[in-house]
């Protein structure tokens, strides 16, 4: 049997995120091949981390990147936050970002290994959750934001305009990561949403006792204000209430955005 010492179970721990015992167990075994032996560890790690595929995974880290024709945000999901803001969690997203932002939603697939690794060393259930890319157009102005809390992004923003500059398209970035809206444009708000929230307008505005004559222009007030709470392009600008984002936006129109946030 080959000769191995404290220090290399120590260092097959770190690598795999195995116990003393097991990492003790694996190199004895392995006859002390240290490879040998973490191929073994991270193959009982993945089996376990199997049974743990079910865990509710809400927690997690966001990342955007950007190159001079695309961008892109990415979400990892993992079962607490205490993991997700891990050094290790949270450059693994940036890096997933960054090759989507470069070379489009399959560079996900070279991450295979590493985002197991972290299954194993972590022992929570982590996989990708939202991966998005978005391509810019001759002309169009792109932005990205993320809002870090505790040392990971937990809120990411892509922005694309068509017209003005890079200045106005942060400042709608930003708008968008606190202001969270639904839809760029009212006409994409489905039918069936509108038709729930006139519903439940209806009845809270009937349990107010107001007259039966006057519900219908009461609620469809209640209901423009709704839009204006879910539509984008109709919110008021968070650091000017005074206008709108489409006033806001003058000359220029808003292409489209994109939204991730952790938990949401």
């Amino acid at each position: 049997m080959a000769e191995f010492t404290a220090k290399d179970v120590q260092a097959l721990r770190q690598a795999t995120g195995a116990g003393m015992m097991d990492a003790k167990k694996a190199l004895v075994d392995a006859e002390g091949d240290f490879d040998a032996a973490a191929k073994k560890l991270r193959e009982k790690g993945l089996a376990k981390a199997a049974t743990r595929s079910d865990r509710e995974n809400v927690e997690g880290a966001v990342a955007v990147a950007e190159t001079d024709t695309a961008a892109a945000i990415v979400q990892l999901k993992s079962e607490t936050d205490f993991s997700a803001k891990s050094d290790d969690f949270v450059a693994l997203t940036q890096d997933i970002a960054s090759a989507v932002a470069a070379e489009g939603p399959g560079a996900v697939e070279q991450f295979t290994a590493r985002i197991d690794d972290l299954k194993v060393t972590l022992k929570e259930n982590i996989d990708l959750g939202t991966v998005t890319h978005v391509e810019k157009g001759a002309g169009q102005v792109i932005d990205t934001y993320v809002h870090v809390q505790d040392g990971r992004g937990v809120n990411g923003v892509v922005t694309v305009l068509d017209g003005g500059d890079a200045e106005l398209a942060h400042d709608i970035s930003i708008h968008i990561a606190f202001a969270k809206p639904a839809y760029l444009r009212r006409d994409e708000v489905p039918q069936a949403a509108i038709d729930d929230e006139r519903s439940t307008l209806e009845d809270i505005t009937r349990k107010e006792g107001k007259p039966e004559q006057a519900l219908p222009k009461i609620v469809e007030g209640r209901l423009d204000g709704w839009f204006r709470d879910q539509v984008l392009l109709e919110q008021k600008f968070v650091r000017d209430e005074k206008q709108t984002i489409e006033q806001l936006l003058g000359d220029a129109s808003l292409v489209r955005f994109e939204q991730v946030v952790v938990g949401g």
